[in-house]
């Protein structure tokens, strides 16, 4: 994983910056909402990337009003990795 560093405004990071206080994780969920958002990420990546299970994705992506778009990649992701769905 690569590391960058960039300069936000202070208004910037308070809205970024979750109760946990982790805010290079927000970033990264946001990064990855966006990449789902425009389809560039499958819902398997959006699982790999931030590192969580199925039911935890689909949490996800439901607490940031995404509803449930399951592509032609989706389905040969799922078809490649029958042991991963579930």
């Amino acid at each position: 994983m690569a590391t960058i560093t960039i300069e936000l405004p202070d208004t910037v990071i308070q809205e970024l910056t979750p109760s946990s206080g982790e805010i290079s994780r927000r970033v990264l969920e946001l990064a990855v909402l966006e990449g789902y958002r425009s389809e560039r990420y499958s819902r398997g990546e959006v699982a790999q990337i931030l590192g969580l299970g199925w039911h935890e994705t689909e949490h996800f992506l439901a607490e940031h009003g995404l509803p449930y778009q399951y592509t032609l990649r989706d389905l040969d992701e799922d078809c490649r990795t029958p042991d991963r769905v579930g």
